[in-house]
């Protein structure tokens, strides 16, 4: 491979890898012990019918003990979890007033926001 090429690889790789982190301009966490559906539904790639999901796991199984056992929720899987963590809480106030938009990259390495 030619210098020119692995260069062009490493800038490729890091453009994939910096579309894929979520975008941190939304302050705020969800108290996901507490948190309603509305409020668990602004976080990023979590809609109405996950939220409530995670409302009736919780009425099932009591409060959450670790924020990681959201992948015990269907339809959060483990790059889910990774993508909404930055703003889960199991304790305090609910202060994020706004979705969260996430950046992803598509096939085509555009970026795309969710």
């Amino acid at each position: 491979m030619t210098h020119e090429k692995r260069i062009a690889a490493c800038f490729a790789f890091v453009l994939l890898a910096l579309a894929s982190l979520p975008t941190m301009a939304a302050d705020g966490q969800v108290n996901i012990n507490d948190a309603g559906a509305d409020e668990l539904a602004l976080l990023p790639r979590v809609g109405a019918v996950v939220a409530q999901r995670i409302v009736e796991f919780r009425e099932q199984n009591g409060r959450f003990t670790d924020s990681a056992d959201l992948m015990l929720v269907r339809g959060i899987g483990e790059r889910t979890f990774e993508l909404i963590e930055p703003w889960v809480s199991l304790d305090g106030e609910t202060t994020l007033t706004e979705k969260v938009k996430v950046a992803q990259a598509s096939a085509d390495g555009k970026e795309q926001s969710n």
